[in-house]
């Protein structure tokens, strides 16, 4: 009896970089079927170094431990650079659920280069705020950036030929992106509460943008995936992958031959309320101006009007704000 393929597989990127064909036919024909049912995959072989994760996760958690009116001068606004304290987001409301506000904090920070074009210098750049109580917080995140941006066109690369397109058909999008990446925590009770009822560390949604390369912890407050098949389900964890799942605008793109992956974060478990965890979250993002038009056929299977990718992301920002 043959064993079904995972719904969400992991891929080991060595055979791929390496320029094997026959391996490279195989992983692209794996991350096709994945990517039309769950959104998601793992990823090893990357060459991030686990250290620096850890150095970054202890830098921030220093912050996060500070009290309140020592954070609260790097309040940043949703997809802005700085503190997100509790009760700004709603990731729920993305999918018109009215949740209560998500149970985390962020830091929060995006492209460290400005723009040419003065009217999306305005819109999508500011410079990054590093909190002044953890100095070493910066050049951890910005030497981890460097390894994302390097991990997300390969796999950008990696998607184009699973779609049987030119390698570079996502990737060339991708001279000035507007990535961003946050730092989430996930705090137990005693910092919290209680959760009230609907209430999730992250309300079930969809990513925006392109890919999204998750460095994550387990727990049993964790990351949760929906398939048609499964329902929701425990996310796979591999402590050295990175979990990687496409966003509402590589489906758009794909002409929804690939669904954007949906998941939520569980709220602090009842039978251990102290739970702490930490995520690193890369968000993949275009080049402003980037016209996003779906495959067409055979590959896409619906033809999605043309959106511009930085109108289309600035809507979605503005959907999960708590007002």
């Amino acid at each position: 009896m043959t064993t079904p393929a995972p719904r969400i597989p992991t891929i080991d990127l060595r055979p791929w970089l390496s320029g094997d064909p026959e391996a490279r036919a195989d992983i692209a024909r794996t991350l096709d079927e994945a990517l039309q049912t769950a959104g998601f995959f793992l990823v090893t072989g990357h060459g991030v170094d686990p250290a620096l994760r850890s150095r970054i996760r202890e830098a921030s958690r220093t912050f996060f431990r500070m009290p309140v009116d020592v954070k609260q001068p790097y309040t940043a606004k949703v997809g802005g650079r700085g503190w997100l304290g509790p009760g700004a987001e709603a990731n729920g409301y993305s999918e018109g659920t009215e949740t209560p506000p998500d149970l985390k904090e962020s830091l929060t920070f995006a492209t460290h280069e400005p723009f040419a074009d003065p009217v999306v210098n305005a819109e999508w750049y500011a410079p990054n705020v590093w909190p002044q109580e953890v100095p070493e917080l910066r050049s951890l995140c910005e030497e981890y950036l460097d390894r994302m941006a390097d991990l997300e066109k390969q796999l950008l690369s990696l998607l184009g030929e699973a779609l049987g397109l030119e390698p570079d058909f996502f990737s060339r999008h991708m001279d000035h992106p507007t990535y961003g990446f946050n730092i989430n925590w996930y705090p137990g009770t005693e910092v919290v509460g209680e959760p009230q009822p609907g209430q999730f560390r992250i309300g079930p949604h969809t990513d925006f943008g392109t890919v999204t390369i998750l460095d994550r912890q387990a727990g049993k407050g964790g990351l949760q995936v929906f398939t048609d098949e499964g329902g929701w389900e425990d996310a796979p964890f591999d402590p050295d992958a990175f979990t990687i799942n496409i966003g509402d605008l590589m489906a758009r793109w794909t002409g929804d031959r690939w669904r954007s992956g949906r998941h939520r974060v569980l709220p602090p478990p009842a039978d251990t309320p102290a739970e702490e965890l930490m995520s690193l979250v890369y968000f993949g993002e275009c080049t402003p101006g980037t016209t996003v038009e779906s495959v067409p056929a055979p590959v896409g299977r619906v033809a999605h009007e043309p959106v511009d990718s930085h109108v289309y992301l600035r809507a979605k920002l503005d959907s999960i704000t708590v007002d």
